[in-house]
């Protein structure tokens, strides 16, 4: 397998489950790029041969920026935890240790991940605020409004009920379903909207 140019993707299968970002900042000494850049490809195919494996990046704000942005996916949280906790990427991190200075790691899921950009899309097509929030309320309206008119339907006391009980139901119930189901769906239908580049 060939060394990943910066920015470069490549992934196996997807398997079924919601999918876990790993987002990692390394600092790297510019004399040093090569050989981190041949560190971070043998932790990418050693990563590849574990089940949930989905893909993997790096990209750098600028040709002469010491920070490295490093990405990896998997399936579930699951086969995350198996790959993090394996002796093969324990040896990897050893073998980076004097290369690289971890500075911040971020593991990306719930309303993060729903408008993660597909894995073969450069960086900056990443939808702006406004697109999401557009997004979020085509989800939320519908359902709250079905939600509401069940209720009402079903437990015609659940209006006689005070302010603070009626929301935290209400809450505790569309959470999940928006999280797990309704975003989802909804983000997916309209990607190509969210994705679209801004007119000039």
């Amino acid at each position: 397998m060939t060394p990943q140019e910066p920015g470069s993707l490549q992934s196996s299968p997807e398997t079924a489950g919601p999918p876990v970002t790993v987002s990692i900042t390394r600092l790297v000494e510019p004399d040093r790029i090569p050989e981190v850049t041949r560190w971070v490809q043998s932790g990418v195919n050693l990563a590849n041969r574990y089940p949930g494996f989905l893909g993997s990046g790096w990209v750098r704000s600028t040709a002469t920026s010491r920070e490295w942005h490093m990405l990896y996916r998997f399936a579930d949280h699951d086969s995350l935890s198996t790959w993090e906790d394996s002796a093969d990427r324990l040896r990897w991190l050893d073998l980076g240790r004097d290369l690289v200075v971890e500075s911040r790691v971020e593991k990306r899921t719930g309303i993060e991940g729903w408008f993660d950009v597909p894995q073969d899309a450069p960086v900056s097509t990443a939808p702006p605020r406004w697109k999401q929030a557009v997004s979020i309320w085509l989800g939320f309206f519908p359902v709250n409004l079905v939600f509401t008119v069940l209720v009402g339907w079903l437990l015609p006391s659940f209006a006689g009920l005070s302010a603070l009980p009626r929301v935290l139901i209400t809450t505790l119930v569309l959470t999940p379903v928006m999280t797990f189901w309704v975003l989802p769906f909804v983000t997916k239908l309209i990607r190509p909207w969210l994705l679209a580049p801004p007119r000039a």
